[in-house]
Formats: C-alpha cells, structure tokens, sequence
C-alpha cells in the first residue's frame, strides 16, 4: 500500500487500524519488533494494537508518523472511526432490546406525515424515533415523559395514548423552534387578538400564515400539527419557556368555527392563567374529574365567547328568537365576523340543530381555507 494511496483511504469503520498497521509493516519488510524498537514502545503494546486490543493515542500517533511517514491526523481518525462502529454495534445489540416500544408509538402515521423517515428495520426504526423525540433510549424517553405526566395527564387523551400524544407534542416544540417571535407581550397579543378578529370573515387560504405572523409580532408562536389516529387533540397552550407562550392548533374538524373558538381559548389560557402550566385540549377534556382544570377551561370557553361575540349583542339577538340561517348571517356581518361563529355558537346553545346553517361554515385546512362548505 503506497503513501499516496493511505493520505487519501478511507477505511472500513468494522476493521481496526492495527490491521492497516501490520499490512503496512508488511509491505515494507518490518517486523512488529523493529517497528516497536524505532517507536520506543513495548513490544507487546504494538502487537495489541494490530490485535486491535489497545487503542492509538495521540502521542502513538505522532510515532507511528514519524517512523512510517503517515500523519499522525491518518493514525488517530483511523482509531476514532473505529471505536465509534464498536459503540455503534453495542448500541445496536442495546437497541434490538428495546424496539418493543415501537407497539406503543404511532409510527407509520408519524412517517406518513413526513415526521420522521420510514424505515423498514425495527431497530431503526427506534433510531428514527429517538432522534425525533431527542432522547438516546426508549428508557431515557419514559423517564422524560414520566416527569412531565402530571400536567399532560390531565388529558384524558394522553392517559389512552400516551405516545402519539407526545409525539404531537414533539412535533408542534420542533416547528416552534423555526420561527421567530418579538418578546411577549400581553398588551400586543390582545391588539393581534382584535386584528384576528376581524380578519375571520375575510381570511383566506393563507389563514395559518397570517395568524402565525400576526401573532409572532406579539411574542405568541403558532403552529399547526395534524393530530394522529386516536388522540382526539384540538390544541395545546404551553409556555416553552419563561418568556415564550405556544399554541398549537390541529385543525380537528377542519371547520372555521371551530379553528377560531379554539385559537380564542387557547389565546385565553394564555392571557389568564399562569405561565408553569399546560393545557391540552381535546375530545374527552369535558368528562375530565380535575375540578380546578374545568374551572380554567370554562374561563378560557368564556374568553373565546366573549371575544368573538359581543355577549351584550348576542344576548339581544337571542331575545329576537330569529334563528334562521339568514339572520346568523346578518348577525355576523352586523358583528364583522365569519358567519360560521354565529352559526357554531348557535349551535353550541341549542338555538340551532346540529345539521343546520352548515352551509356559512368553510372548511380549512393544512393548505388554508377552501371556499366550500
């Protein structure tokens, strides 16, 4: 093996560098006892090396460029690489103990959604997994998971699906980190919340956009993250740090009404209720037995309503008794909001039957807002 050809190799990462050594002493006609005798090192530490028992320090290194002419930098990226696949195959055997975990954990959901590659083996698969969620082991996520429970298992949802809860979550700290924010302020988010406001009778498919630069400028990041199968999640309000509030929306049910009245509630969590906390909100929240979680989760409700809707106004337009499609609609545009609110909130009181007016709700979606119903 010539020296142009070592400067520039490559090694395999599985063979130790003592067999690159012994080819070498080798080629050139030198035994491992010369070779020990012109490095100054014992004879039998050259043979562990070749042996692939003893690693190559630094100070080797240097010892082996002076008596064979290849850089000491060769020697000890050779012992680096190797060590490296050593640890790399014991983590693997280490990882195959653990891939049970992969029952628990949706996934093929999370992989369909471009959250993490798909891969066909299960070990990495778990790989995938643990680079996701930030952790170096199924037992470091547990652990991880286990400390933070008190607050996510509040939430019926996280008690069923404890995994696909928190990948969403993950998911929803992962898209936070790419935006940027100006410092919170409550003052600032409540002028957004009014610019909100009057934007849902007019906000088109860029509707996401809109609400998460608005809402940027006040120091309040928004994200949108699809739920996955079985959790059952409209939104989140979490501080992810002292000066930093989140809301994540999911878009459950992909009505307008539904997106507004849960951005409003959430919005509310965040302006009442104090910043160590965390609300997760979804189907099952309302059979939830935390009577202090109810009592904040009927605020922030009250919250969405008032500030969707005037209560002084609707209380008015409740006492005219004009529930028809045609008056939710005057009455929304009297108010400046999206009729599909009037027309949720109608039907959230029992004004209107479930199936009617569906017609002044849009649909939303990851892509925006459509303009059917």
């Amino acid at each position: 093996m010539s020296e142009e050809i070592l400067n520039q190799y490559i090694p395999d990462s599985v063979s130790a560098p003592g067999e690159t050594l012994e080819e070498l002493l080798e080629e050139r006609g030198m035994s491992q006892a010369e070779f020990a005798e012109r490095t100054g090192r014992p004879k039998k530490t050259i043979n562990e090396i070749v042996k692939g028992k003893t690693a190559i320090t630094p100070e080797t290194a240097i010892q082996f460029e002076r008596v064979l002419g290849v850089p000491a930098s060769f020697w000890i990226a050779r012992e680096s690489n190797y060590r490296e696949a050593l640890a790399r195959a014991k983590e693997v055997v280490q990882l195959r103990a653990q891939t049970h975990w992969l029952d628990e954990v949706p996934y093929r959901a999370m992989a369909k959604r471009g959250w993490i590659a798909e891969r066909r083996d299960r070990t990495s698969q778990l790989e995938e997994l643990l680079r996701f969620f930030g952790v170096a082991s199924a037992d470091s996520w547990k652990g991880l998971w286990n400390t933070a429970a008190p607050a996510f298992r509040r939430s019926p949802s996280f008690e069923s699906h404890p995994a696909a809860v928190a990948a969403w979550i993950r998911r929803g700290e992962l898209e936070a980190a790419r935006i940027a924010t100006a410092e919170y302020s409550a003052d600032g988010f409540k002028t957004v919340l009014a610019t909100l406001r009057s934007y849902t009778r007019s906000l088109d498919r860029n509707f996401a956009n809109v609400i998460t630069s608005e809402c940027a400028s006040a120091g309040v990041c928004v994200v949108f993250v699809p739920e996955l199968p079985g959790t059952c999640l409209w939104g989140l309000t979490r501080w992810v740090s002292p000066t930093r509030p989140l809301i994540q929306l999911s878009l459950r049910y992909k009505k307008d009404d539904h997106l507004w009245f849960t951005f409003f509630h959430e919005a509310g969590h965040i302006l009442l209720h104090g910043r160590r906390e965390l609300f997760l909100e979804d189907e099952l929240s309302d059979e939830s037995k935390d009577i202090e979680r109810n009592v904040r989760e009927k605020e922030a409700d009250q919250f969405a309503r008032d500030w969707l809707i005037s209560p002084s106004r609707y209380r008015v337009f409740c006492r005219l008794g004009a529930f028809s499609c045609a008056a939710a609609n005057r009455f929304a545009y009297e108010l400046g909001i999206a009729p599909g609110i009037v027309v949720g909130r109608l039907q959230h009181d029992g004004h209107l039957p479930r199936a009617h007016c569906n017609d002044l709700k849009r649909n939303v979606d990851f892509q925006g807002v459509s303009d059917e119903s």
